[in-house]
């Protein structure tokens, strides 16, 4: 009888250390996150990096990243539930906030001014001579259009009237664009307008000279995605605060990342992008609230409901600051 109790009782146990097995492991799976960039640029690889670093799996996330050209258009699919988190341009997130949708948040910098420039070949030298010229961006109402209404501004004229707007989708298309000869002038960012140097086309505006404000690239989210998923968002932040250090201290790893996704391999056009770049990302992902507030005047331009509203408003630091205050960004920078 023993023997039949204990044959049963390791039965029981068998069935028992499976059944906890089993929950463990489901309480071990990853937390399932969509973001959306919109552009395929060195200021938004971070997750590209984290990815190939294991940060992710680090912090038991399964991200899936999926690019969505312009911020205005990125923003949308944010509000409308298709992701939740975007790395993007401040502009499109600024103006669906003004307009009334609060929901919209930013809880994380990357680069609080902007590096696009202006390139072109032939005898189009000077800014001046950019008058009457198409112009290739991105998309209208994102970050290379803005950019390139601000930088013309500067040199004394108006982008409604003195130059025409050619939408690519991206910044290889602009590339590509400009080097058939359907552009005159194209808005590039790193590492694009390097290849186009490479290329023998040359700096009509460089931007990075011109320390133009503005959020060019942030981790934006939803107030309503914080409430329900506050742990995974703060993971998140925790696998970029990593990323951030990594990008900065591993100039090899960062060209390895950027040639296996844009399929550049040539290290003088890395070079170029990195040391453009790196100068002005945030290393411990700080929002600028003179980089916002930049975004929210042009805006007032055409909407007077920007003029009332702070840039604080637009911005959730409680991630930024739990990672200040625990000493995790102390010691993560500590490990040179």
């Amino acid at each position: 009888m023993r023997i039949i109790e204990r044959a049963i009782l390791a039965a029981v146990l068998v069935v028992a250390v499976g059944m906890l097995g089993g929950i463990a492991h489901g309480a071990a799976a990853p937390d399932k996150l969509v973001g959306i960039h919109s552009a395929r640029v060195m200021s938004q690889s971070m997750p590209w990096m984290a990815q190939e670093a294991g940060l992710f799996k680090k912090y038991n996330i399964d991200f899936n990243l999926v690019f969505i050209s312009s911020s205005s258009i990125v923003t949308a699919a944010l509000l409308g539930g298709d992701a939740e988190m975007t790395v993007t341009g401040g502009i499109g997130n600024v103006a669906a906030y003004v307009r009334g949708t609060t929901d919209v948040v930013f809880v994380g910098g990357i680069k609080n001014v902007m590096t696009q420039t202006i390139v072109a070949g032939g005898n189009i030298k000077r800014p001046e001579e950019l008058k009457g010229k198409r112009i290739g961006v991105s998309r209208i109402g994102g970050n290379s259009h803005y950019f390139t209404i601000q930088a013309l501004r500067r040199y004394g004229m108006d982008a409604t009237k003195d130059v025409t707007f050619l939408q690519t989708g991206g910044d290889p298309e602009t590339l590509a664009a400009l080097m058939s000869g359907a552009l005159e002038v194209a808005n590039l960012t790193p590492p694009s307008d390097a290849q186009a140097i490479k290329r023998g086309y040359h700096y009509v505006i460089y931007g990075p000279d011109l320390k133009i404000p503005y959020v060019a690239t942030a981790f934006v989210t939803k107030r309503s995605v914080i409430a329900k998923r506050p742990q995974v968002i703060g993971n998140f932040m925790r696998a970029m605060a990593e990323t951030a250090k990594l990008m900065h201290t591993d100039r090899d790893f960062v060209y390895k990342v950027l040639g296996k996704y844009l399929r550049i391999t040539d290290r003088s056009v890395l070079d170029s992008a990195y040391n453009a770049e790196i100068k002005v990302l945030e290393p411990r992902l700080v929002v600028k609230m003179e980089s916002l507030q930049a975004t929210l005047d042009e805006l007032a331009q055409t909407d007077a409901r920007a003029k009332k509203i702070k840039p604080q408003e637009l911005v959730d630091s409680r991630y930024l600051d739990e990672l200040e205050k625990s000493g995790f960004f102390d010691q993560l920078w500590r490990k040179q």
